[in-house]
């Protein structure tokens, strides 16, 4: 039984190597905007489920062999009720931790679980986690320095707990591993509701 993250990201790669699970990694490419303007009004948990889903189905959809797909979404719930995924560019970044600094807000991850046998699916399970997180107040000049590294660009809510971002997070409620971006409670959870225990993946 193959595991496969569809996922391109390094974090939740690392957290799955050093967990112990050595995963086939196969990036969905789905088109995650025009997913999110397809929901009518979905919550901030339904939209990072759907996503989730939406990238696991599509790596099993061309599947063949005996596997357990792992699909994976995160954004920010931000104390003022917006949802933020990917900044993308400095300047929305440079807004966003404007924003944010001295605030919470809550990671929120969807993980979608399918598992197949000969290509074809047996079972799913879906979920999210959220995470608390207390941001502290980086000086200007460490902010832009930060913003520099093009780190925060590319990841949920313009930060990381486990990279360069880590130094401007006060502490977190929850699953560290959720924030990094695939929970481990949770993901042993969703495997074990499709029959595979997390020692299998070992």
């Amino acid at each position: 039984m193959r595991f496969v993250l569809a996922s391109q990201s390094p974090a939740r790669l690392a957290v799955l190597r050093a967990a112990g699970v050595e995963p086939v990694v196969r990036v969905s490419g789905v088109d995650e905007d025009a997913i999110a303007a397809s929901l009518v009004d979905p919550t901030p948990d339904d939209l990072v489920t759907t996503l989730a889903l939406a990238k696991a189905e599509a790596i099993a959809s061309g599947s063949s062999g005996d596997e357990v797909v792992v699909g994976c979404d995160s954004m920010l719930l931000t104390s003022d009720g917006e949802v933020h995924g990917k900044p993308r560019t400095v300047d929305v970044a440079r807004e966003r931790w404007k924003r944010m600094a001295g605030t919470s807000g809550t990671l929120l991850t969807g993980h979608a679980v399918l598992r197949l046998r000969d290509g074809a699916e047996v079972g799913r399970a879906v979920g999210h986690e959220a995470t608390l997180v207390r941001f502290g107040r980086p000086a200007e000049d460490e902010l832009e320095a930060y913003l520099a590294t093009g780190e925060p660009l590319n990841v949920a809510g313009a930060f990381t707990l486990d990279g360069l971002g880590g130094w401007f997070v006060d502490g977190i409620d929850g699953d560290p591993s959720s924030v990094i971006g695939i929970s481990l409670p949770l993901t042993r959870r969703l495997l074990r509701q499709v029959g595979v225990a997390v020692s299998d993946i070992w």
